[in-house]
């Protein structure tokens, strides 16, 4: 199976009692974390963290599946088409 690429939303309502489960979860699947950024949205008591991530449909699954079963937590994802993974040949583009 294919790599693919993709973005991960996760929401957190209760931070305090979620955040301990999500970042144990973000642990264990942390090979197909290119990328993360976490923000307080204060206003609205709600925490985001968005995620870039490098797996197959599978893995991804299975990290959203996890993250979504908790109580308090959200989840969104998006996953590319048909972008290629394989590195770009340099001499290609001359």
């Amino acid at each position: 199976m294919k790599n693919r690429i993709g973005v991960v939303g996760i929401f957190m309502d209760q931070r305090e009692k979620t955040a301990p489960e999500v970042n144990k979860i973000l642990s264990q699947h942390s090979e197909m974390i290119s990328g993360r950024l976490g923000l307080p949205y204060r206003e609205r008591n709600l925490y985001v963290i968005a995620l870039i991530v490098d797996g197959t449909t599978d893995e991804i699954g299975a990290l959203t599946g996890k993250l979504g079963a908790i109580p308090g937590v959200h989840v969104k994802s998006a996953l590319s088409g048909g972008i290629s993974l394989e590195p770009k040949n340099k001499s290609a583009d001359r």
